[in-house]
């Protein structure tokens, strides 16, 4: 059980790395990204590629990736969501459905629909062993990244002129543009921040678990799970949801056998919808 726990908390900080690109558009533009986590997998086939393909570093591949991200995150914005974002949630939220459609299909074309992985030392390494529990490196690494990334973001949005214009978008629309602030621009942004942790997300991901183009969807449910138990839009709730979420589904698995660890995972996002329908850390969502 002490094992499950502590590899459950490590991998919150994974989920919460998955989730925090899908919090932040929520929480900046009241828009539910459906296209996260096969944006999300993009990245992971990038980082593959170069990794395998060209024997680039994995560090200069996952820079590489987080640029190549963060201009398509850019370019979907600006000639995608934003196009339809004052027509309301829907038009943007089947902007985002079609995105995933497309991708997937992309992906599954280039890549075909074998399981892959990106070769990684610490995926097989442990930092910690003893007779009670054991750390692997990379779980360690993703909860450590998670961490940093989630600290970065939340100072960012807090202490610059930069976060400040952000979040004065996501109060109100109308008074951010009538005080100067390029909402559209501030849009954009965001977005270009999600799509570089998605980026992040993704090569931890696939230095983890096998994945395919399918994956997407699986990581999407994640995200979802993630942000709605600590808050659409609150980024320490993104890491709160993610340690709630992979400490179920560790425990779940423990006591009720691997196959069902993801349905007790479910079942515990359902309770904490039931008593907190707006999140463990809603106070803190969108601010």
């Amino acid at each position: 059980m002490l094992q499950c726990l502590i590899q459950g908390i490590l991998l919150g900080g994974l989920y919460a790395i998955i989730g925090i690109g899908m919090s932040m558009v929520f929480g900046i533009m009241g828009l539910t990204n459906l296209a996260h986590g096969d944006l999300m997998i993009l990245g992971t086939y990038i980082t593959m590629l170069l990794v395998t393909s060209y024997n680039v570093p994995i560090l200069l591949a996952v820079l590489i990736a987080v640029i190549v991200m963060a201009v398509i995150g850019f370019l979907m914005q600006n000639f995608l969501v934003n196009r339809v974002l004052d027509k309301g949630a829907e038009p943007a939220l089947l902007v985002t459905f079609g995105v995933s459609i497309f991708l997937s299909n992309v992906i599954l074309k280039i890549f075909s629909a074998d399981y892959k992985s990106i070769p990684n030392s610490l995926a097989s390494t442990n930092v910690v062993s003893t007779a009670s529990f054991s750390i692997s490196g990379i779980y360690l690494f993703s909860f450590i990244v998670g961490l940093v990334v989630i600290v970065a973001l939340s100072y960012i949005m807090q202490k610059t002129n930069f976060g400040r214009s952000i979040r004065a978008t996501s109060s109100d629309t109308m008074a951010a543009e009538l005080m100067g602030v390029n909402t559209k621009r501030a849009y954009s942004y965001a977005m270009i921040i999600a799509m570089v942790t998605a980026a992040i997300a993704g090569a931890l991901v696939g230095s983890t678990f096998t994945f395919n183009p399918a994956s997407g969807t699986s990581y999407l449910i994640i995200a979802f799970g993630v942000v709605v138990i600590g808050g659409m839009g609150s980024l320490p709730g993104t890491l709160l949801g993610g340690v709630v979420l992979g400490v179920a589904q560790l425990l779940g698995g423990y006591f009720f056998g691997s196959g069902v660890q993801m349905l007790i995972a479910y079942i515990v996002l359902l309770v904490i919808l039931a008593i907190r329908p707006n999140g463990l850390l809603a106070s803190a969502a969108r601010k």
